[in-house]
């Protein structure tokens, strides 16, 4: 029997030209990852900060901005509103394509006064501000708070609600305004913190989602008149501060893989399960 042996440059020919015809692998996360959806993250020096840009054409008909709470209503119509779920949970359940923490909230204490918060999921919560998922207003402010609100006719705006509007369509609670008409909102809190931030550009036609890692040594977190800076140079003419610390999380679904992944890091070291989440749908034909 003769035994034939392939010439070496041979084999690497045909390695080569299998490498070449094959499908170049998108790099996560893209910088458009979904249509009418932009992305990028910087890393900077002195003092060391990681931020996640996101920025949001409110004008495309193909995306949904959202609002949903975690779990369940624990206590139907007693003091608390859910339970809390990881945001991405929350984005998997919905279908969110991406997704940060909400409103600042409050959960049910442990059976000791002198026992920790306990953040996992399933414990009772409940938001601090208003509330709007799908139409459906399920949290009322105790006084007006600055909110980005998503109405029926798809305007988008930031402004102080206490209690949602009947025409609202979603809407999501931070605790101060940090750029208003396009001036920094002056605070004399100067504490840095992990943050979740939003803002619109003046025509309300952009919506820049800001996430800032902080509490550890890749990153030292952001005051809030450090965000107002940075918000307007994103362009943006109004911005609200929402929830952070802990909570403050960036989730991207993966196109390639159709897993959502956690693209800060989290003070945590993991995601904290929070009260409700912003998410964006964008619509796709792999869609199920």
């Amino acid at each position: 029997m003769m035994t034939i042996t392939r010439p070496a440059t041979l084999f690497v020919s045909s390695l080569l030209l299998a490498l070449w015809s094959a499908p170049l692998l998108a790099v996560f996360p893209a910088e458009q990852p979904f249509p009418g959806v932009r992305y990028h993250q910087e890393t900077r020096q002195s003092p060391p900060l990681r931020l996640f840009v996101a920025e949001v054409d409110v004008t495309n008909p193909r995306l949904r901005i959202r609002v949903s709470p975690g779990g369940p209503d624990p206590d139907g119509p007693g003091a608390w509103e859910t339970t809390l779920m990881t945001p991405t949970a929350v984005a998997a359940r919905d279908g969110f394509d991406l997704a940060v923490n909400g409103d600042f909230f409050s959960i049910r204490k442990p059976p000791t006064a002198t026992a920790a918060p306990v953040y996992q999921p399933g414990v009772w919560a409940n938001v601090v501000g208003p509330a709007v998922s799908g139409g459906r207003a399920w949290s009322i402010g105790d006084r007006p708070r600055p909110s980005l609100v998503v109405r029926a006719t798809g305007r988008v705006a930031i402004e102080r609600v206490a209690k949602p509007p009947a025409n609202a369509r979603a809407i999501v609670a931070g605790n101060v305004m940090l750029v208003e008409r396009g001036n920094i909102v002056a605070h004399q809190n100067q504490d840095k913190h992990p943050r979740t931030v939003l803002g619109l550009n003046g025509q309300r036609t952009r919506l820049v989602i800001l996430v800032v890692d902080g509490r550890q040594g890749g990153s030292s977190g952001m005051s809030y008149g450090e965000l107002a800076s940075e918000m307007i140079r994103l362009g943006c003419q109004s911005a609200i501060n929402l929830d952070g610390g802990g909570s403050t999380v960036m989730v991207l679904r993966d196109p390639a893989t159709r897993r959502w992944r956690v693209l800060n890091q989290p003070s945590d070291g993991q995601e904290r399960p929070v009260a409700n989440v912003l998410g964006i749908t964008a619509a796709r034909a792999d869609r199920r």
